[in-house]
């Protein structure tokens, strides 16, 4: 991830912009900014996830035109925010552990790698990849719990239009906490646990490696230019250029995991959310019973349904999210005086 200036000040020559590892960062500040920021960014794109969650548990297709508009109908603009304080209060800490994970990860299994004689980029996406894993399963630990009681919420009340759902009517975060803890006990809290690491740290690590390859690859063509020809296509190795070359490689490397990893989260997110009925008494589905209604319902591709809204939620997230986080860590770097001593 770059977050320094990418010419040499000594020439002319482009180098890929250098890492700021986690010796190099002040931890309070860090922690407390990612919070800050991050709250800010899940806010922006919670009505994305919303859609997204509520194709999956559909029993049919509907567009998300569609799905927004009747939305809108019966529930009003607090429909796409169904659920979000329960969200938001999960993710500083999720998020804190998620990236922690990542940087010390990163950090340590970068040096190690490289000490180990492979090439700088070699070990980057080895690091990457490693840190991908590692965050994503620290995170879930926190998440996982989060996850199952603010999507409940989103799709609580909403059987005029997902008449498949038995989730059960919650009238805020805490009243969905209590029932699933009363009627499933800790485990209800954890539905999908297993399910959701298969799913996020795969995707992770596929995330992050294809970031760091596409990043440096692009840097690396970036470099190769003459000055004419950087001159005359406008590119100069500045935070602008920084910041698309960013951006261009979060969503293309969005676009993968998000391919890879759609069944995978369809099914968490139905394991989470929807109880089979038996008798007048619900309990939960098993992820083979969810596989076979999946298939039932609308063949391979009903596994991925509201890809459209996870692509473009991811793209976006992701974009905005290492954007933020790369201008976190510049802001949270400690002076040379401070990291050196």
């Amino acid at each position: 991830m770059s977050l320094r200036a990418a010419e040499d000040e000594s020439g002319s020559e482009i180098n890929i912009p250098a890492e700021i590892d986690w010796h190099m960062l002040d931890k309070s500040k860090f922690f407390f900014l990612g919070a800050a920021l991050f709250s800010g960014v899940s806010t922006a794109l919670y009505p994305i996830v919303v859609l997204k969650t509520r194709q999956q548990v559909c029993s049919s297709q509907i567009s998300c035109f569609n799905m927004s508009f009747s939305i809108m109908r019966y529930e009003g603009f607090r429909g796409f925010y169904k659920g979000f304080g329960t969200s938001l209060t999960g993710t500083i800490p999720a998020r804190a552990l998620y990236m922690g994970a990542l940087e010390v990860t990163k950090s340590n299994v970068g040096s190690a790698i490289a000490g180990l004689g492979f090439s700088d980029t070699t070990s980057t996406a080895i690091a990457n990849a490693a840190a991908g894993v590692t965050s994503a399963m620290a995170a879930q630990l926190v998440w996982t719990p989060i996850d199952v009681v603010s999507q409940r919420l989103m799709v609580s009340g909403s059987h005029n239009m997902l008449p498949n759902v038995h989730s059960g009517n919650y009238t805020n975060g805490f009243d969905a906490f209590r029932k699933i803890l009363c009627t499933d006990g800790l485990r209800g809290l954890y539905r999908g646990f297993g399910i959701s690491i298969l799913t996020y740290a795969p995707s992770n690590a596929v995330w992050w490696t294809s970031y760091s390859v596409v990043h440096r690859l692009m840097w690396g063509a970036f470099g190769g230019m003459r000055d004419d020809e950087r001159k005359l296509a406008n590119l100069r190795p500045d935070s602008k250029a920084m910041l698309a070359f960013q951006g261009l490689s979060a969503v293309m490397a969005s676009g993968v995991s998000a391919l890879v990893t759609m069944p995978l989260d369809t099914i968490k997110t139905r394991l989470q959310v929807l109880d089979a009925e038996e008798n007048g008494r619900r309990r939960p589905l098993t992820a083979m019973q969810t596989v076979r209604n999946l298939v039932k319902e609308g063949g391979f591709g009903a596994c991925y349904r509201g890809l459209g809204p996870r692509w473009a939620s991811m793209s976006m997230s992701a974009t905005i999210m290492i954007t933020t986080y790369e201008f976190l860590k510049r802001m949270s770097t400690k002076t040379q005086e401070k990291f050196t001593a």
